[in-house]
């Protein structure tokens, strides 16, 4: 009931309900694991739950004073409120990066209580969704978002005050990772010394981001990628694909619902990312160096978050070209369209140039990360593609 919408990770969900029912319930816990895995799906869920939890005797919403009545002697029995389904539940509080938009002050730290209502659209939409989609819903694009230390401050101000319903407060950070230091260490400081009946759970993409006191602070639950038979039958009963259609992309995606359902989507990002991967591996063989800038001014003007996507697109594509060119089609996760230009393409990558491009694409993802001028990034990229492209 409190899992609907989790696909797949039925160990993980057993864990979670389990620390319940034997009541070894951590005051943090860190979900950590890679995109589209489902961990944001898994964070709320368990959060319904904690907060869904009702003794039998009791007829009424709140609990008694005791703290132990939740889950002493008597068996407890889960509710499912209304405000749950909604996740508008008082005792239910967001954490995640924000931006700071033109009409605010300049002495304004940014809070996610400025962007609650897009989060709560964004996130009753479906726990499944990006840091990139997360931005275009708060309309920047083109901005590093991060938790700011008025998010720590706001976030401590809460839960100091008593539950509105008598159990648990749950609070739930996406992204704990994109904490600046000032914000961390007040974090780190409420973990120390957590709220009475307070629960965190952490939903994390990059633990080692992360202060080391911090992560020594909560209980970690690493969250596998979804099973290839999950994500097909997913596509199959929520989403209408013939078995065939199911089992190509739940193969592609890597353990991913995200990239199942990027793939599903006509106007995927991925389409603009191989058509510029083409434009420049076609462009560095004919050494067109005037066409090579351009192409280096278009990705400028691309935001900075959008340039990191495609680099790692990069990464991966070179990957499959590099297992196709040796003929390991078995080892090989590309769309029709991918492996169409593989076939004329792969070839060029090879034992002798493969590392060197990897590390190329590996700076410029770095090089973009500290804020470098992007033109200046990837038309170097580009100009040493016409080397790397001839080594054999």
């Amino acid at each position: 009931m409190f899992f609907e919408q989790v696909i797949g990770q039925q160990e993980t969900q057993e864990r979670l309900q389990q620390l319940v029912r034997e009541e070894r319930l951590p005051h943090a816990l860190m979900l950590c694991g890679p995109a589209g895995c489902g961990k944001m799906a898994l964070a709320i869920g368990f959060a319904k739950l904690l907060l869904s939890q009702r003794p039998k005797n009791e007829s009424n919403s709140m609990f008694g004073e005791e703290p132990a009545s939740m889950f002493g002697e008597e068996e407890a029995v889960a509710v499912e409120s209304p405000m749950l389904r909604k996740l508008e539940h008082p005792d239910l509080h967001f954490t995640y990066p924000t931006i700071k938009l033109p009409s605010m002050g300049s002495d304004h730290k940014p809070v996610s209580d400025d962007f609650a209502s897009e989060w709560h659209e964004m996130v009753t939409a479906g726990p499944y969704f990006t840091l990139a989609q997360w931005l275009e819903q708060m309309g920047g694009e083109n901005q590093q978002a991060i938790i700011t230390a008025g998010e720590s401050d706001a976030l401590i101000r809460k839960l100091s005050l008593k539950s509105s319903q008598g159990g648990y407060k749950v609070s739930i950070i996406w992204l704990p990772e994109r904490m600046n230091i000032e914000c961390a260490n007040k974090i780190l400081k409420l973990l120390e010394e957590p709220p009475q009946q307070t629960v965190f759970i952490m939903v994390c993409q990059e633990p080692d981001r992360l202060l080391e006191t911090i992560r020594s602070r909560v209980q970690r639950i690493d969250v596998r990628r979804i099973a290839d038979e999950d994500i097909r039958q997913a596509l199959v009963s929520q989403r209408g694909l013939s078995d065939d259609q199911a089992q190509r992309i739940s193969r592609m995606a890597g353990g991913s619902w995200l990239t199942a359902l990027e793939m599903l989507s006509a106007d995927s990002e991925n389409e603009l990312f191989l058509d510029m991967f083409q434009t420049l591996m076609r462009l560095a063989y004919m050494r067109k160096i005037k066409d090579l800038k351009a192409w280096s001014e278009r990705m400028a003007g691309m935001g900075r978050e959008r340039q990191k996507r495609f680099l790692e697109y990069f990464l991966r594509l070179v990957r499959e070209n590099f297992m196709y060119n040796f003929q390991q089609q078995e080892l090989c996760y590309m769309t029709q369209r991918e492996e169409d230009f593989a076939q004329n393409f792969a070839r060029f990558i090879n034992e002798a140039n493969i590392l060197p491009i990897s590390n190329l694409a590996t700076r410029a993802i770095r090089d973009i990360g500290q804020n470098a001028n992007a033109k200046i990034v990837f038309f170097d990229m580009a100009l040493q593609m016409i080397v790397l492209l001839i080594q054999k």
